[in-house]
């Protein structure tokens, strides 16, 4: 039964793709919806399942559904491996991801491509599960080009916008940089282990040099960084907002990013061999947790504020995988999908109310029209600000704690830095988007409405779970989710520095001050004297251009990949016209001039040969065109001879060889 439910988890969903894609023009758009939702939920409740049963045994299983590759040394199943991180990343998957479907009956409603939407969103659902169930680096791998395909689709959703377009083309090509280290990876593991299947690789790793380690390590790494928008392969995202706010929630937000962090959570054994390259992923996250934080301070696209968060809290992730605090990365990875897949939704919200419009600047006073969105909205704010008891402020601050007691202070400090000014922007936000006076367009202002059940429903739900959700790692390293985790995922500092009580709430105070000081500050700005932020972009106009151009790292990559990539197509282009167009165009003149002056028995014998070798071949297709006539039962003929003659031959043979 068990084996059964694992299959179903994924089956589900592939179901309503193969259904919805092929049918899905022969029924209702509501019907196409409803189908793709209920699989999700069937999904869910089938991940309930197993998880009850690993809460109760807390014994790996595998679950192999056939033997895929067969070829010498290599062996690869299309198997399942079922622990406590898979557990619960299973549920995040489809937990989450059932809210979104659900919301997106509601947000999608009267769009072009209703059907053709579910179908890519629960062929999402498929390729992430099988990243996060698979049971060796190639069906992980599946999944994770199956991630990126969907992706694709969906950020180019409205491909008839020419943004949308190029933003699709810009996520599916930076990912493959970091697919192509990540292939590496592959390479290398099956080269040491002459195996793919954790279970082979993992428990092994210590024979590994630590040059090896390192290299493969730092190969996944690559992976990661492209697939989870890391520096510098994080400048997709942003762009990635040009889909449906449904598909920032589930793609951009809760799941697929961060699938990099539960690929090194996964290796966490090679990374503990590798201390370089773990030095390096903390120093990335650091810096990215920072780097992204100073970007959203001056954004006015409510949901590129939130796609830069992302990319921010995505470095606290790597941060705490660093500095060896694995559980405490996968506790962050949780609680930011509750409320980061909430303020994305309260966004679309948001936008569903005001006809499209995304820019802050022409909102403000939302909070009393739109009373619903608001308080969630609110809620998801004070959650990634750290704000206490909501689930932020737990997972955030045990990173930055574990960072501090372990030295690394460099590391805590950007941290503590990124996290006042995560609680500045999202205050900043909130403050533009709901408070003060309406700069709503007047007539859009008269046709403001709360959004339907249909989308406000899984709002109250990820709201209540970005509230309590927290809880679920008190207290910090000793919580239920260390206890859940701890027989998977080891942490690489074992516990020899004692830590005090004191200590402990001395970092908490600092860590509440820290956000409170970031709220302070967006309140001054943005409530009680708002010409002052003005003020300030004014007196450093240098650092707010910087800032609002994104440092101008896109044009800094177009200059020194982009353009002189298209140069160079350009100079291949000149290089076939003019060096093997002319070659060719020379033999034939070559070739003309010849055959002028040949004899005449030359020609004829030269043209005697190529007329003959004509008419042969002329003959033999027009003999073996007869066999494709293009219809089934004669196809169907041919192969039953054909078995026909096999089996025959074969008994004889055997006859034979009984008679010898």
């Amino acid at each position: 039964m068990f084996d059964l439910l694992v299959l179903l988890i994924p089956g589900f969903p592939l179901v309503a793709v193969v259904i919805n894609g092929l049918l899905g023009h022969r029924y209702s758009r509501e019907l196409a919806g409803w189908l793709a939702c209920g699989a999700v939920g069937l999904s869910f409740l089938c991940a309930l399942a197993v998880f009850g049963d690993i809460l109760g045994s807390k014994i790996a299983r595998e679950v192999v559904a056939y033997t895929w590759i067969v070829g010498g040394a290599l062996t690869v199943n299309l198997g399942f491996l079922i622990d406590s991180l898979t557990g619960v990343m299973l549920l995040v998957v489809t937990g989450v991801g059932l809210l979104i479907h659900v919301y997106s009956l509601g947000y999608m409603h009267g769009e072009e491509g209703f059907t053709r939407f579910f179908v890519y969103m629960n062929l999402f659902m498929v390729s992430m599960l099988l990243l996060v169930m698979g049971n060796n680096y190639l069906v992980l791998f599946i999944g994770w080009e199956g991630v990126g395909l969907c992706s694709y689709l969906l950020i180019g959703y409205y491909f008839d916008r020419i943004s949308a377009a190029k933003a699709a083309t810009k996520a599916f090509v930076v990912n493959r940089i970091g697919d192509a280290g990540f292939l590496l990876a592959i390479f290398l593991i099956f080269a040491n282990f002459q195996s793919l299947d954790y279970t082979q690789v993992l428990p092994q790793v210590h024979r590994l040099s630590t040059e090896m380690a390192t290299a493969i390590a730092l190969c996944l790494f690559i992976g990661a960084v492209g697939k989870s928008a890391q520096i510098p392969l994080y400048t997709w995202l942003p762009d990635a907002m040009e889909g449906p706010t449904p598909v920032s929630a589930l793609i951009h937000a809760a799941t697929m990013v961060t699938a990099g962090v539960y690929m090194v959570v996964r290796n966490h054994a090679l990374y503990d061999m590798a201390p370089a390259a773990m030095t390096l992923v903390g120093v990335i996250g650091g810096v990215t947790a920072l780097f992204a934080a100073t970007i959203g301070l001056v954004q006015y696209d409510i949901k590129r504020v939130l796609a830069y968060s992302t990319v921010s809290q995505l470095g606290y992730m790597f941060l705490a995988c660093g500095v060896g605090a694995y559980i405490a990365a996968i506790f962050h990875l949780v609680t930011h999908a509750f409320f980061k897949a909430l303020l994305f939704l309260s966004a679309g919200s948001v936008i569903h109310a005001l006809g499209g419009e995304q820019d802050i600047r022409k909102m403000g006073g939302l909070a009393s029209k739109i009373p619903l969105t608001h308080k969630t909205f609110l809620v998801g704010t004070l959650a990634i600000a750290g704000i206490p008891p909501l689930a932020g402020f737990w997972s955030k601050d045990e990173i930055m704690a574990h960072a501090f007691v372990h030295g690394h202070y460099g590391l805590y400090a950007l941290a503590a830095i990124g996290a006042l000014l995560t609680a500045f922007y999202m205050f900043r936000l909130t403050y533009l988007t709901f408070y003060g006076t309406s700069r709503i367009d007047p007539h859009v202002a008269h046709h403001v409405h709360e959004s339907p059940p249909v989308m406000t429903r899984p709002l109250v739900a990820l709201a209540a779970l970005s509230i309590v959700g927290g809880f679920l790692g008190v207290p910090p390293e000793h919580g239920w989710m260390h206890g859940f985790l701890g027989s998977v995922v080891t942490p690489a500092e074992t516990s020899s520095h004692t830590v005090s009580a004191g200590v402990m709430v001395g970092l908490m105070a600092f860590a509440v001050i820290v956000a409170l000081s970031g709220w302070g500050i967006a309140h001054y700005l943005y409530a009680v004297k708002p010409q002052a932020a003005d003020d300030w972009a004014a007196r450093a106009p240098r650092v707010y251009t910087t800032l609002l151009n994104k440092y101008y790292v896109d044009e800094l990559y177009d200059a020194i990949v982009v353009e002189p990539c298209k140069r160079l197509g350009r100079s291949w282009d000149w290089f076939d016209f003019h060096v093997i167009d002319r070659v060719v165009r020379g033999v034939g003149r070559f070739a003309d001039v010849g055959s002028a002056t040949s004899t005449w028995i030359e020609k004829h014998v030269i043209y005697g040969v190529l007329n003959l070798i004509a008419y042969a071949n002329h003959l033999a297709s027009w003999s073996w065109r007869k066999l494709q006539s293009g219809l089934v039962n004669h196809y169907a003929a041919v192969i039953v001879a054909g078995a026909f003659l096999l089996v025959h031959f074969l008994l004889v043979w055997l006859v034979g060889g009984t008679r010898v």
